[in-house]
């Protein structure tokens, strides 16, 4: 247990925590929405500082990134709970732990020292703060990134982005890529689905990339929900006016969860949101949770030359030369070295 960050102290020890943009007013003796955070006599503490409840070494293809160092391998952490309530989480026996039993924190006690030298031993190029929603984690996160970026070993996030500025500045401070979860371009989506809302998330979005953070995107397309070419074409028009180099992942939903009357998401339905995202001005969008359908290689933008062969997480072939395409020499946006 450790006191947090990001939140303020009221009147009658009641608090306000500033980490995600629930913004949770917080009574004492209660948890905010994360079921991980909890007012003790007007102090906020974290109570899932250093209790590790995942520890993996991954391929960074999985985050998903696949113009961040690919190739390499991620030291993945996460410690349960989650600001979000999502039907359909595919984590939810450790992002809801909390919630589905009375409140309870489970995990390995673990020191962002540990964390650190567990990467060093493996051999890892990036710690990964992911599976579970990071932000809720956020101060033992920013602590193992720290001495991780000392120690030579960049960070990465996987999250849903539901953050404030204050956190997201933080945050960028530190970290050298993020995945972002864009689980619709739908306000309505947000609030019946997640139990959150739209537009904070998009505002991560923004910042990150602003601050200098590489940034790729990951829609989970749900059959009947947000799959309409409407909706996926607003998705990357807005990804395409921020930045057109940004990668745009569109992987397949399976039922799970408390989302159990919707069919998995045929690959004609992610191969149509690819050809939407190219034909907006995207230069990368990814197909996923369909290996071998096509649609997770990298081509060049300009020429169209084959520069990645990838089939799930495993790469074939490499052709990239310093960043560039060895046809055309158009520079490919990334994170190569």
């Amino acid at each position: 247990m450790r006191e947090a960050q990001f939140y303020e102290k009221l009147e009658e020890n009641k608090v306000q925590c500033h980490l995600c943009a629930h913004e949770c007013k917080i009574d004492p003796g209660k948890r905010g929405l994360c079921h991980v955070r909890e007012n003790r006599e007007g102090t906020l503490f974290s109570l899932v500082y250093g209790r590790v409840v995942a520890e993996n070494l991954d391929p960074i293809e999985k985050k998903p990134l696949f113009h961040f160092l690919p190739g390499s391998r991620s030291y993945s952490i996460a410690t349960v709970g989650c600001n979000f309530m999502c039907l359909h989480c595919q984590n939810y026996d450790i992002s809801q732990y909390p919630r589905r039993h009375e409140g309870k924190i489970t995990g390995v006690a673990r020191s962002p020292e540990d964390i650190v030298q567990g990467a060093r031993i493996n051999r890892a190029a990036t710690i990964s703060y992911t599976y579970t929603e990071p932000t809720i984690f956020m101060e033992f996160a920013l602590d193992t990134a720290r001495l991780a970026r000392a120690a030579g070993i960049r960070n990465v996030f996987v999250s849903n982005g539901f953050m404030t500025e204050t956190s997201a500045q933080a945050l960028a401070e530190l970290i050298d890529a993020d995945n972002v979860d864009l689980k619709s371009f739908r306000d309505d989506f947000y609030r019946k689905i997640c139990k959150a809302r739209l537009q904070p998330v998009l505002d991560t979005i923004v910042r990150l990339k602003q601050a200098g953070v590489w940034v790729e995107v990951t829609t989970l397309i749900i059959p009947g929900l947000n799959d309409s070419d409407e909706e996926l074409t607003k998705i990357a028009h807005f990804l395409k006016d921020l930045d057109p180099g940004i990668p745009w992942h569109v992987s397949a939903f399976y039922p799970t969860h408390q989302m159990l009357d919707r069919p998995r998401t045929p690959a004609a339905t992610l191969l149509r949101a690819r050809e939407l995202g190219l034909k907006a001005g995207l230069r990368y969008v990814y197909t996923g949770n369909i290996p071998g359908q096509g649609g997770e290689s990298t081509f060049c933008y300009n020429c169209g030359t084959e520069l990645i062969d990838r089939v799930g997480y495993t790469i074939r072939g490499f052709i990239l030369k310093d960043g560039k395409c060895p046809n055309c020499e158009a520079v490919i946006d990334g994170v190569w070295k």
